[in-house]
């Protein structure tokens, strides 16, 4: 076999299957047999021609999960089932001395800097592999990336346990923070959202909704004394949440900004000062970050069984992107090229 199935991305708007070269893989790389890759925001940004990096013709996708089909000189075996940490760091500007290559100056990524898992085969170096333990679902465990985020967003947010949390937005990375929120200890964690759909979602999972009509000062109020939220995370990155944070949050409590804003934003930076409060950028992730998702992932303790996902044939990807855009009827939409995979 000489070629694979890969979708290709060629401009705004247009990605199809293509037969293409299998991947030339360096030496010392390991080959990856695509299991799922899922779609986020990111991906979306390059499939509408908006991501300033991406340059056609791509492979997109870094959320992926699949088995090492040649192994490098090291990492994981052949034959494991692996995660991609899909950061591409340059080693020589400050932060990657220090040892934080995931804020490196010059940060790529597989997927935008280089060709992607929405493909049959994926070569990496083996430094970016993660194995993960025997009879995790490959479906699942293409959730690790994005649950990452959450794992770093909790650790840089300060959280303590009992505090009350306010999160908002309820797409894949807000319900995952709230997740690993109750998960780290968090007393009540309160989601807003504005789709009716997802609310209903992080509900089912156990969570306290803003229901419609109401706002997250309204329902925080009785919960805090009228004090506001211990810890919040804005996962939403819309200038309406920006203009709301401050006011949501305690004295002295911390702001997480989890999504990333397009543009410059609007911020009460005034109440932030009278109020004393810390605020914190969430970039990406650490590799430990990473470990402990798998952990999370293989203990099953957050119960993402119940994550609605829904997975397209990579023959369908246009009916895949159209899905990942709308938002509807499931939290993270997956692309396998493996055979009778895909949902009916």
């Amino acid at each position: 076999m000489s070629t694979m199935r890969a979708a290709v991305w060629t401009g705004a708007d247009e990605i199809a299957v293509q037969q293409v070269p299998l991947p030339q893989v360096p030496d010392g790389w390991a080959l990856v047999r695509v299991a799922y890759n899922g779609i986020c925001g990111t991906d979306l940004s390059i499939f509408h021609g908006k991501h300033p990096r991406a340059q056609a013709p791509l492979i997109p996708g870094h959320e992926l999960s699949g088995w090492v089909e040649q192994a490098g000189a090291t990492g994981p075996r052949e034959g494991a089932l692996v995660i991609a940490e899909p950061l591409i760091s340059c080693g020589e500007c400050k932060a990657c001395r220090d040892g934080h290559g995931h804020v490196c100056r010059r940060l790529g990524l597989y997927g935008i800097d280089a060709p992607g898992g929405m493909a049959e085969y994926v070569a990496l170096p083996p430094e970016v592999l993660h194995e993960v333990p025997a009879g995790v679902d490959p479906r699942l465990a293409a959730l690790v990336e994005p649950l990452a985020v959450a794992v770093h967003a909790l650790d840089l947010s300060g959280m303590e346990q009992g505090d009350t949390v306010a999160v908002y937005g309820a797409g894949p990375i807000g319900v995952l923070t709230a997740l690993v929120a109750r998960h780290a200890g968090a007393g009540t964690v309160v989601v807003t959202e504005p789709s009716p759909w997802r609310r209903q979602v992080a509900a089912d999972l156990g969570l306290t909704v803003v229901p419609e009509g109401s706002t997250m000062a309204e329902v925080l109020a009785p919960l805090t004394d009228g004090e506001g939220a211990d810890t919040t995370f804005d996962s939403a990155a819309h200038p309406t949440v920006a203009a709301d944070l401050a006011a949501a949050t305690r004295v002295l409590g911390r702001i997480v900004i989890v999504g990333v804003y397009k543009q410059p934003t609007p911020l009460d930076l005034q109440a932030v000062c009278f109020k004393e409060q810390s605020m914190v950028g969430v970039r990406v992730y650490t590799s430990a970050d990473v470990r402990r998702a798998i952990e999370l992932l293989a203990s099953d303790e957050l119960g993402l069984a119940a994550f609605p996902t829904r997975a397209f044939d990579l023959a369908d990807v246009d009916a895949a992107f159209a899905a990942a855009t709308s938002g509807q009827d499931c939290l993270k939409v997956l692309l396998t090229p493996l055979h009778g995979k895909a949902d009916a």
